[in-house]
């Protein structure tokens, strides 16, 4: 797999450009990793729900869950789904409205200097083998690429905006994931 990363966009994924950003103050500050999860309806997969939202193309009638999503603008750089295959939305230079308010390390605002990772899933469900190795091997590219991006500097949605969200959830195996980050390195 080539896993390089060119005019922001990670070659492995397939592009799916979404309206849903803007410009970064400083596109030279990307130093945070930010894991999500999301699935549309809440708990069902696949049906390209996910991708429609965040393109602004989700017919909210499709679903009564919907309807509260129906003025929403969001996205994230990439959408990882249960397969592990991967939908990039947003180049890494450019700022995904993903984070919402938030704040790492005393500093506000982590849309400005973070790339968003959407994983499909939810909370308490475990995540798929085939995602923690897609996963894994962008954390890879987005750690050589943005060398301000280290392990300690991967964080949860839940971590970022704690009154507000709980993703990824108690689902997602940190000590797995970024083990998996580390034997990469020591097999460099």
């Amino acid at each position: 797999m080539n896993d390089s990363i060119v005019d922001g966009w990670y070659l492995p994924a397939q592009r799916r450009a979404s309206p849903n950003c803007n410009c970064r103050p400083d596109p030279r500050d990307i130093s945070l990793l930010v894991i999500h999860n999301i699935s549309l309806p809440p708990g069902e997969y696949g049906g390209g729900y996910v991708e429609e939202f965040f393109c602004n193309e989700l017919d909210c009638t499709r679903h009564p869950w919907f309807d509260r999503l129906r003025e929403l603008k969001v996205s994230a750089h990439v959408l990882v789904d249960r397969q592990g295959r991967l939908c990039q939305f947003v180049p890494f230079q450019q700022r995904a409205w993903h984070a919402g308010e938030s704040c790492f390390a005393k500093r506000s605002n982590c849309n400005d200097y973070s790339i968003g990772i959407e994983l499909e899933g939810s909370d308490h469900e475990a995540y798929t083998e085939q995602q923690y190795a897609s996963l894994v091997h962008l954390t890879r590219a987005l750690m050589l690429a943005y060398p301000a991006i280290t392990t300690a500097r991967i964080t949860g949605h839940s971590d970022i905006a704690p009154e507000r969200k709980t993703d990824p959830g108690p689902g997602f195996d940190w000590q797995y994931y970024l083990n998996q980050i580390d034997q990469g390195d020591s097999e460099s």
